[in-house]
């Protein structure tokens, strides 16, 4: 059975944790969130979304 979770659903989980075990504030934690979404508008996202699809690519052909 193969399992297909959104890498942003891992991450939103990776930050709760952190945030929970008080190894991330919340309010830095906005302004990376803030970060992201900005960048996602710039000409550079097709960019990060094609090395992120390599890598994940990569990942799973191991």
């Amino acid at each position: 059975m193969v399992l297909s979770i959104s890498l942003v659903l891992l991450l939103g989980i990776a930050v709760f944790f952190l945030w929970k075990t008080d190894r991330q504030r919340i309010g830095p934690g906005i302004v990376v969130c803030l970060f992201g979404f900005f960048l996602a508008g710039t000409g550079i996202a097709p960019t990060i979304t094609s090395a992120v699809s390599s890598l994940t690519g990569w990942i799973n052909s191991l």
